[in-house]
């Protein structure tokens, strides 16, 4: 089962994502924004990645890439991994906000559209997915906690918290 926190940090400039994950296989694993805030068919109804500008796939620093590609998390022996993303392109507030949407940890390493491979420019063949979870925008007190396998707890400043669960396939 992976569990997760993450904490959401945005004051108008780009966004801060501060999270451990936990019951991964050791590697590098693909973490993207999804288009869709959907999990009735687990994370498959996340939708593609995040391109809300219709871009390629590419690594976070490039310029030319989907907002919701994040790049990998290298994941230790003991299954854990710590990460820190800093990122212009997935905004809290606005048309293009993330919250809402779906972030999803694959099974394989994303190759940052540098692949070769007939996946690599729309979803860096980063293979299948493997934990979901919905940033939704609901202040902490108020969050559902019914149905969650694996609670992810979500900060954003100014005392607004976010709750989303990871649905572990």
């Amino acid at each position: 089962m992976v569990k997760a926190v993450v904490v959401l940090n945005s004051s108008e400039g780009p966004t801060t994502v501060t999270g451990s994950l936990s019951g991964l296989q050791p590697g590098l694993h693909g973490f993207h924004v999804h288009a869709l805030g959907d999990t009735t068919n687990g994370c498959m109804s996340t939708g593609p990645h995040f391109n809300p500008v219709g871009k390629e796939h590419g690594a976070p620093e490039d310029e030319n890439r989907h907002a919701g590609d994040l790049g990998n998390v290298v994941v230790g022996e003991d299954g854990t991994a710590s990460f820190t993303v800093v990122d212009k392109q997935i905004p809290l507030s606005g048309p293009h906000s993330i919250i809402g949407r779906a972030v999803v940890v694959h099974a394989d390493l994303d190759d940052l559209g540098k692949g070769g491979h007939e996946l690599s420019k729309s979803t860096g063949n980063a293979g299948g997915r493997i934990a979901c979870a919905l940033w939704v925008g609901v202040p902490v007190s108020l969050a559902l906690k019914a149905y969650s396998p694996v609670r992810m707890r979500l900060g954003l400043n100014l005392d607004l918290g976010f709750e989303a669960w990871f649905v572990g396939l």
